[in-house]
């Protein structure tokens, strides 16, 4: 009776315990999840009533739709014909892997990052394979920058879905808040830097390039959704004091006209392929997630791990930025910035109630920080797991010291130049 008479001893016990499976055990983190929501949920801590509350159905809902819109676009081919049109500009192969990289990056603001690789993935091993050359940095070049992008909007990556949702940010305010240029201006001029940074590594590869344009769009359909699911989202935008599942009805819902177009009239794919490649994992590990967060805003976790940082930055706003984004980067080089930001986002919202600050140059530092971090090691990010899986399958095995040769100063030119612009326009 006494254990159970401390509800924040426990809820404490299992959020590090939890954690702890999901650094660990990378390929268990939703049995992890699970089990920590489990337990929060035998032991009390937190009731039905208070779950169907914490979990962010607007969130679900939007990553559902955007995923399932995914799978449809990449199907119509117009990822991969937009990429051999890129190439078909460059002058030489380093131009090529800078053109490709920065189209990487525009696709991932909008679709989720590992399809983004894997859309551009036959167009890189091309190619190499025409140069006779290694795909090794070609596909590390177009992972690292399939993440870069997906901070940039609201329906760019789920954390950005989250912190949106969380911070009551509508698809405009990406880009301007408060009269100010918002976090999309920050990742840009990253990507501006990380393509510096890549030309500057590939400046030796000076041979000519050029594709035979064979792939044909088969489906211009799934790209007209796309592109009002987006109009919608910004329409919507405008709306004040529109209903909580807004955005999320919208994605879901543009995703289920699609289905119902693509498989029952159509024909053109099988429900069971749709069904396996939705992105049911982050799905389920996100509603896990917002259950242990839930716990720890009752039991008043947040507000102490907020005081916490307040004490360790003693105040100074500059310095408390500077843990959060460099934190971040840390952080996300070795667990899923998913669960991070999610625990994050409520300490972030805590701690500048604490200081009496406006909360947005932390979360935009938050953001950038979890985001970019994954980049640095082959580990970080779902996408660099992917690539080196592809590569190893092609007969090539990447090395660490490989890995960040090309990572490492992408991260840096990334983050460095979007922590200054943060700073700049929002302290």
């Amino acid at each position: 009776m006494t254990l159970l008479a401390s509800p924040k001893i426990i809820t404490l016990i299992i959020f590090i315990l939890t954690y702890c499976g999901l650094i660990f055990l990378p390929k268990k983190r939703v049995l992890c999840a699970g089990i920590g929501a489990g337990l929060l949920i035998i032991l009390q801590i937190i009731n039905l009533p208070e779950i169907f509350s914490a979990i962010d159905w607007n969130v679900l809902l939007m990553i559902l739709g955007t995923s399932g819109l995914v799978i449809f676009f990449s199907e119509s081919k117009m990822p991969a014909f937009l990429g051999e049109k890129v190439i078909d500009k460059a002058p030489d192969f380093r131009w090529a892997v800078v053109f490709l990289a920065l189209l990487a990056g525009g696709i991932s603001a909008l679709l989720e990052n590992v399809s983004t690789l894997l859309i551009l993935t036959p167009v890189a091993l091309a190619m190499a394979k025409k140069l006779k050359t290694s795909p090794v940095p070609l596909l590390i070049t177009i992972a690292i920058s399939s993440n870069l992008q997906g901070a940039a909007t609201l329906i760019g990556d789920p954390t950005s879905i989250m912190l949106g949702n969380y911070a009551n940010l509508n698809f405009l305010q990406f880009f301007f808040l408060n009269h100010k240029p918002s976090i999309f201006f920050a990742v840009e001029l990253g990507a501006i830097m990380t393509a510096m940074a890549i030309f500057y590594l590939f400046r030796k590869e000076k041979q000519p390039i050029t594709t035979e344009e064979h792939t044909k769009v088969t489906n211009f359909f799934p790209t007209i959704i796309l592109l009002l699911m987006i109009v919608s989202l910004v329409g919507v935008s405008f709306i004040k004091e529109k209903p909580a599942l807004t955005n999320g009805f919208i994605c879901s819902g543009f995703f289920l006209l699609t289905a119902f177009r693509e498989l029952i009239i159509k024909h053109n794919l099988s429900p069971k392929k749709i069904v396996k490649n939705l992105n049911w994992e982050t799905l389920i590990l996100l509603s896990f997630i917002f259950i242990i967060i839930g716990a720890i805003v009752k039991v008043g976790l947040i507000s102490d791990i907020a005081s916490l940082i307040a004490r360790a930055g003693q105040g100074k706003i500059f310095l408390l930025y500077s843990v959060i984004v460099w934190g971040s980067v840390l952080a996300s080089a070795f667990i899923d910035n998913i669960p991070y930001v999610a625990t994050m986002l409520p300490v972030i919202d805590a701690l500048t109630i604490q200081l009496g600050v406006s909360p947005y140059l932390f979360y935009f530092g938050l953001l950038s920080g979890a985001t970019l971090g994954g980049n640095i090691t082959p580990i970080g990010a779902s996408t660099n797991i992917t690539a080196l899986n592809i590569l190893k399958k092609e007969g090539y095995t990447v090395s660490f010291k490989e890995f960040i040769k090309y990572s490492l100063p992408f991260t840096l030119a990334a983050v460095i130049s979007g922590y200054l612009f943060i700073w700049f326009v929002w302290h």
